[in-house]
């Protein structure tokens, strides 16, 4: 089971790869995405926050593990025509107890595939367009951090120092490899992404 990947992890930062086929193992990073977004109670999980630099993400509004049949998943997603303007408190799975107001727009069109292989056109708004703009955000290396004001910017440098002091002492004790080694695994998974062949998390 694939886990997911905490800041500073270079998979965050690194853009994904359009997705060409829905391959038993894309099926197969779709349910793993589903699987860990209900167990951490999410709203949407994206393959680079499992280490997997592809355009897919998971979607459920409503973050209830007992509601799969709200389930939405994005590949390849394109989004257009924003319109308005809202702050409101984000979240990220990948900053686990950080949260703060985030400006995005307030309504979305996205162009993406469902999980079937059939293309999707829809216009969202408000709960729905916020995820949607923060998933697809994670699949070009774009993460809420960089929308933060100076004021939230200052209000989580404890949280984001801790964050990275334990991602260093995981690295350190061999729980993790070296960020030169995880970027190394990241451009192959990439190359091999464009290439049509398999890919495996990196960790």
């Amino acid at each position: 089971m694939a886990k997911i990947v905490k800041y500073p992890h270079p998979a965050l930062r690194f853009p994904a790869e359009p997705v060409r086929i829905i391959d038993k193992q894309v099926r197969q990073i779709i349910e793993e995405l589903r699987a860990l977004m209900h167990e951490q109670r999410g709203l949407g999980l994206a393959a680079p926050q499992i280490g997997l630099p592809l355009q897919i993400f998971a979607m459920n509004r409503t973050g209830d593990p007992q509601q799969p049949d709200h389930d939405q998943i994005f590949i390849n997603p394109l989004i257009s025509d924003k319109k308005g303007s809202v702050e409101a408190e984000e979240g990220c799975l990948s900053f686990p107890e950080l949260f703060q107001k985030v400006r995005r727009a307030k309504s979305i069109r996205v162009q993406a595939t469902n999980a079937a292989g059939e293309m999707v056109d829809l216009h969202l708004q408000d709960l729905e367009a916020r995820i949607v703009q923060h998933e697809t955000d994670h699949l070009h290396g774009r993460l809420f951090i960089d929308y933060f004001s100076p004021l939230a910017k200052m209000d989580s440098r404890e949280r984001l120092a801790y964050l990275e002091r334990e991602f260093k002492k995981a690295q350190e004790k061999k729980d993790l490899p070296p960020t030169k080694e995880l970027q190394r695994q990241l451009r192959t998974m990439a190359q091999n992404v464009a290439q049509g062949a398999s890919v495996s998390p990196v960790l």
